[in-house]
């Protein structure tokens, strides 16, 4: 590292901490929120709770495409921002240093995690789309093996309604057995057993075997008298359920990676409502990647309060900015999935429009003396916290008299 200037290296190390704070924190919120409604979700259609974290691990390339720009941002508008409450700014500026210069290295990281963020829109994150749905499909279908539920009654191929009363290892081995069973020919039969264990078949996979120990059978058999047996071990043959295949990747744009979202885009083949979603899909994932190379000047523009001031209103902007930009992709990318707008004039238009005031503002706090991007917005919000404060004082005075 000794080649690397002491001052990048400084630099770097402001900027760093903040930044990986930034991205844990905004991915663990996005988990948390996420795996509740998982573990609800999972526990209804009585899965195994392994399924919720293998199912969180497939959404957190989704996660981290969204946490990824928010952390770059805040980690380098929280290190200019010591920089200039600290006065060391101003030291760096005097001996030469520009805005710039002191760029260099807050440009490097972004250039790292704009390709690390292509990957993930661009490859990563359309596999693990698929394997989510493909998690969510056999949870749903009984795939993965959903439980019997503990007091309630179960059907299983439509012919035989189970209860039981309590569960041991993991499902397979059942107490307090109520089932009733009905046959093609209209016979049924009421079984009560005091336990019960799942086998499987190496001869037969479809079909599993319910052995039950310390029961009855009532066998009801139309135009005759009712049969009372009982048994001490008995062995009832349950037949799986044929589960369907899921299907292959790509039903959803979302699911395409950047090549087949190009080749299919731009394929006359293809039906126009295809090559909508495509094309909105391809510009979202592209123009969200590329807004990442402005962060830096729009980080550093918010990032400076005026002087002898410590206003953190420049903090809270560029988090409603950038909130505020990403959902306003969101709703393009839908507009043009659906024909209504062209995907490059509505997703790429706010985009020019965003650079060109990130501009404007790095140019008015790197090459205007004094310039203060939001210095009005500063101004006005400084004056308002003064009323509100004398109003609140008023206040405190007239209870006091």
């Amino acid at each position: 590292m000794k080649f690397i200037p002491a001052i990048d290296r400084y630099i770097f190390r402001l900027v760093l901490m903040p930044m990986l704070a930034v991205f844990i924190i905004a991915a663990s919120l996005l988990v948390l929120d996420k795996m509740l409604k998982l573990f609800e979700f999972v526990g209804n259609e009585g899965g195994p709770i392994s399924v919720v974290f293998r199912m969180l691990a497939n959404l957190l390339p989704e996660y981290a495409s969204l946490a990824i720009p928010l952390g770059l941002m805040l980690g380098i508008l929280f290190a200019f921002r010591k920089l200039s409450t600290t006065s060391e700014l101003d030291v760096m500026r005097a001996v030469g240093l520009s805005y710039t210069r002191l760029l260099r290295v807050p440009y490097a990281i972004t250039l790292v995690l704009a390709a690390v963020n292509f990957g993930i829109v661009g490859y990563l994150q359309p596999y693990a789309r698929y394997w989510y749905e493909q998690l969510d499909f056999e949870l749903r279908s009984g795939a993965l093996g959903a439980s019997i539920k503990v007091g309630e009654f179960t059907t299983l191929e439509d012919k035989m309604a189970l209860r039981i009363d309590k569960s041991e290892d993991n499902g397979r081995h059942l107490i307090g057995i109520f089932a009733r069973f009905t046959s093609p020919s209209g016979q049924v039969a009421t079984i009560s057993a005091r336990e019960g264990t799942f086998l499987a078949l190496k001869d037969s996979p479809d079909t599993i075997v319910l052995r039950l120990t310390q029961g009855q059978i009532v066998q009801d058999e139309p135009g005759h008298a009712p049969r009372v047996l009982s048994f001490s071990r008995h062995d009832l043959p349950i037949d799986l359920p044929a589960i369907e295949k899921f299907r292959q990747r790509g039903g959803k744009e979302r699911e395409y990676i950047l090549p087949e979202l190009l080749r299919i885009g731009w394929n006359e083949q293809v039906s126009q409502a295809t090559r909508n979603q495509t094309r909105a899909s391809f510009n979202y994932r592209m123009v969200e990647v590329v807004m990442m190379l402005l962060l830096p000047l729009l980080a550093v523009s918010l990032a400076v309060p005026p002087k002898r001031s410590t206003s953190s209103l420049g903090m809270f902007l560029s988090i409603v900015m950038v909130v505020a930009y990403h959902k306003v992709n969101e709703y393009g990318q839908a507009a043009a999935a659906q024909g209504r707008f062209d995907p490059m004039l509505i997703l790429w238009g706010p985009f020019v429009l965003f650079a060109l005031l990130i501009v404007w503002m790095f140019w008015r706090i790197a090459f205007v003396p004094g310039g203060q991007p939001i210095g009005a917005l500063e101004k006005f919000v400084g004056n308002l916290g003064k009323r509100v404060m004398k109003l609140f004082n008023r206040g405190k005075k007239a209870e006091a008299a």
